[in-house]
């Protein structure tokens, strides 16, 4: 099963790492993990914005026509899934600095299993107050950090001083990632690609 190891990362993470890294499924598992895992955010954040409406705060509830919303989770999911190759690149690009040696699909592994809990935050859209929403990211995320830092020294096989070293790094190439693609998002905004919404 494509999910066999999402109950675990909750339950028991240290052990499930145990398990990921004794398996080793195959690239194609990984790819397949996070383009599944990534559809979450992508279709809530399209039925909330174009069904739903988000409340921003004091004032009208925001709607966007059904075409502009899919255009956004489109590009959402294309940016999720984007973000999580390029973070497994860069986490098999950093490793030799770190002593380590893992194969791309390793660093798919990492990449993908720690991404994991930040799309299953996707679901809070379904009640789309930007509060709600923050507070649950803001978990998720801090999941994911605590995935990372426990994760990195079991795939990477490297002792766990140089595993915290290891995933800070990660998270700091994580940031950039985020920066660049919210980036690019302002620049496609500005060249009429940005959302129509609903009067």
């Amino acid at each position: 099963m494509i999910l066999n190891h999402l109950w675990g990362l909750y339950a028991h993470p240290r052990e499930e790492w145990q398990t990921i890294e004794k398996r080793h499924e195959s690239l194609t598992y990984s790819l397949t993990h996070i383009l599944i895992v990534a559809l979450i955010p992508a279709i809530t954040a399209y039925y909330s914005a174009a069904h739903l409406g988000w409340s921003i705060g004091v004032g009208d509830v925001i709607k966007l026509t059904e075409q502009s919303a899919m255009m956004m989770s489109i590009g959402m999911y294309l940016a999720l899934v984007a973000g999580v190759l390029g973070l497994a690149y860069l986490v098999h690009w950093m490793a030799q600095t770190f002593d380590a040696k893992p194969s791309f699909t390793q660093s798919l592994e990492l990449a993908a299993y720690t991404a994991t809990p930040l799309f299953m935050v996707g679901f809070a859209a379904l009640y789309p107050v930007l509060w709600f929403v923050m507070m649950v990211g803001l978990a998720g995320l801090t999941y994911s950090v605590y995935l990372l830092y426990s994760g990195v020294p079991i795939i990477m096989k490297i002792p766990e001083e140089k595993g915290f070293i290891y995933a800070s790094s990660v998270v700091t190439c994580g940031l950039v990632l985020l920066v660049i693609i919210m980036a690019a998002s302002v620049i496609l905004w500005s060249m009429g690609f940005g959302p129509e919404y609903m009067s």
